[in-house]
């Protein structure tokens, strides 16, 4: 595969590129390209977490990268996860693992990085230290953005923490990529700016879209950062998330609540769920119907699916159905993994008696 063809499947993956001639940089000179992810344990796995980080990470793995991926499980005490208890946390930590393993993500170019481990290594702590000393406090409270909050909520000082410590995570992991949300945005731009100060490297960044929850989209008079934070899928909010271990019932039960205004395309979670998830795992696609109601339809390609809800040729009714379908097959081997794997069902057990907090 020549760079323009690992180039192009990373842009897939990438709503944002910061910047596409430094990445192109990277593929034509570097051997082994190393991309940071990381994830904070706070409570079940959702399909952007599960189906969506599988589809991307694959991608990015193809194209000849190899993935550094953090259980991010000090940030999530710091960030008063799962009530702020550190071993809930960490139990959280595996039973994410556990869904990845049965979720289609290849990791075998996967190392999972456990901050537990690094955190005595005073090498870190001193990387930490540079980069808060490099950043005013007005910067680091902007940042609070990747831990969900908005620049208005009152933090706890561990809060304040959080970003130093993942801006340094980027470059004790040795990352080349930062390949994270859009909501992570600011903290990776952060590193780019303080890497060079620090005697590190800029990284790149390929921030990938953030999966809509189910719900109706509130007022869109916000900067795009907290208009991320109102629309993203999340766990605090379990009746617009679809979880992975979600029953079949679950999932028709919450989709068939869905907002899908009819022949709406602008911020459609169930046309997003299509165009990031389905069409990422199909060929084509079915909608199943009545011969009275015109029968059924298939789709090659998400774009000939989206005009023609656009012209109102699919009934909301009809797309839930199909997508509800889909979804429920992707998941189907996660819900099997945790009942018939007993340590992956033990873990799931403890999970679900941990309070989710915000």
């Amino acid at each position: 595969m020549d760079v323009q063809e690992r180039l192009k499947l990373i842009k897939q993956v990438g709503e944002e590129i910061l910047t596409e001639e430094e990445l192109i940089e990277l593929l034509n000179t570097k051997k082994e390209i190393i991309a940071y992810d990381g994830f904070e344990p706070s409570g079940k796995v959702h399909i952007a977490q599960g189906l969506m980080r599988s589809i991307n990470i694959n991608k990015m793995i193809l194209a000849g990268v190899k993935f550094k991926m953090l259980v991010a499980d000090w940030h999530g005490w710091a960030n008063n996860k799962i009530g702020g208890d550190l071993e809930k946390i960490q139990i959280v930590g595996n039973y994410l693992i556990e869904v990845w393993k049965a979720s289609g993500m290849d990791l075998s170019k996967v190392e999972f990085v456990w901050a537990n481990d690094f955190i005595k290594d005073p090498v870190y702590w001193k990387i930490v230290m540079q980069v808060a000393r490099n950043s005013t406090v007005k910067r680091i409270i902007r940042c609070g953005q990747i831990m969900g909050r908005k620049e208005g909520d009152v933090l706890q000082a561990s809060q304040i923490l959080y970003p130093c410590m993942q801006c340094a995570d980027i470059f004790y992991l040795k990352a080349d990529i930062c390949q994270l949300g859009m909501d992570q945005r600011k903290v990776n731009v952060l590193a780019r700016e303080v890497g060079s100060k620090l005697g590190f490297w800029k990284p790149a960044v390929v921030s990938h879209h953030m999966l809509m929850g189910l719900g109706q989209p509130v007022s869109n008079e916000k900067d795009i950062p907290e208009r991320i934070i109102d629309l993203k899928m999340s766990k605090s909010k379990p009746g617009s998330a679809i979880f992975m271990n979600d029953s079949e019932e679950d999932i028709k039960r919450k989709i068939k609540k869905a907002w899908c205004p009819e022949g709406e395309i602008t911020e459609n979670p169930l046309l997003e769920y299509c165009r990031y998830i389905i069409f990422e795992k199909y060929d084509s696609l079915k909608i199943e119907r009545p011969e009275k109601w015109g029968g059924t339809l298939e789709f090659n390609s998400y774009s000939e699916l989206e005009k023609a809800f656009a012209k109102k040729e699919i009934h909301p009714m009809d797309l839930k159905q199909s997508v509800a379908k889909y979804i429920n097959e992707l998941i189907k081997p996660v819900r099997e993994h945790f009942e018939k794997n007993k340590k992956a069902k033990e873990l799931y057990d403890k999970v679900k008696s941990f309070e989710v907090t915000r």
